[in-house]
């Protein structure tokens, strides 16, 4: 079993997460606003870094971006 650090969100799944919308979670991705990685044509992104990205109030700026 995966530990919870390691587990990996869909933006269906982070919707819920958050209390967003998909519309929302989808331009905050493409713009680099939320942490997270397109696989093809589908967006992942990992729980721990949605929660550390909340921990710092929202704030994904570029020397958080690898």
């Amino acid at each position: 079993m995966a530990k919870s650090q390691d587990t990996v969100l869909t933006i269906d799944e982070l919707a819920d997460y958050l209390k967003l919308s998909k519309s929302t979670l989808y331009h905050f991705a493409r713009n680099g606003n939320v942490p997270g990685v397109k696989v093809g044509r589908h967006w992942r992104f990992h729980k721990a870094a949605i929660d550390e990205w909340m921990r710092k109030g929202g704030r994904f700026t570029i020397s958080n971006k690898e």
